[in-house]
């Protein structure tokens, strides 16, 4: 059964690997990775994440916040794991089959970590979404946010700005 996720995984980072080559870079950057997490639409910068894999085996560390949930190997090298749920203060919904760690890429800086998210909804265009302000008091790292066609709410996440938050760095109790 891991082995069909894992086939499934592959295939779909091959095909976002094949349409991405075939665009331009005005098209890539307007293009969005869009994720389900704590009830809500999160949109990432394709140049901010650096891989979307399947939760690895995740290795709890003591004495850290309930939102981070270890360090996971990651093809020989370690990554801080967040459950990006907890950590934006919604309920943990668990690792369902659907469940990808969103790792942090070179813009982040030196930053080995990734959020959990319940699942990737695939590439978002921007040209497809209208602006919809900033939501009020939101942390630094929430960027643009969005509204589609169907009324739902996007919100933008600036991953190299959520790498230098003090409350997102501070993983001890």
């Amino acid at each position: 059964m891991a082995r069909t996720a894992k086939l499934d995984l592959r295939a779909f980072q091959q095909e976002l690997a094949t349409r991405l080559a075939s665009k331009t870079a005005a098209q890539v950057e307007s293009s969005r990775l869009g994720l389900a997490c704590g009830g809500e639409q999160w949109l990432v910068r394709l140049a901010d994440a650096g891989e979307v894999v399947a939760v690895p085996p995740v290795t709890a560390v003591p004495h850290t916040q309930r939102w981070h949930l270890g360090i996971a190997n990651v093809r020989g090298n370690l990554f801080s794991v967040i459950d990006f749920a907890r950590f934006i203060g919604r309920d943990h919904a668990g690792l369902g089959a659907q469940a990808r760690l969103v790792l942090f890429g070179p813009r982040a800086g030196d930053l080995n970590a990734g959020i959990v998210v319940e699942r990737v909804l695939g590439l978002r265009n921007l040209a497809e979404l209208a602006p919809s302000g900033t939501a009020s008091g939101a942390p630094a790292w929430y960027a643009q946010r969005w509204m589609d066609a169907d009324g739902r709410t996007w919100q933008e996440i600036d991953l190299s700005r959520l790498a230098r938050d003090p409350a997102f760095l501070q993983i001890g109790t």
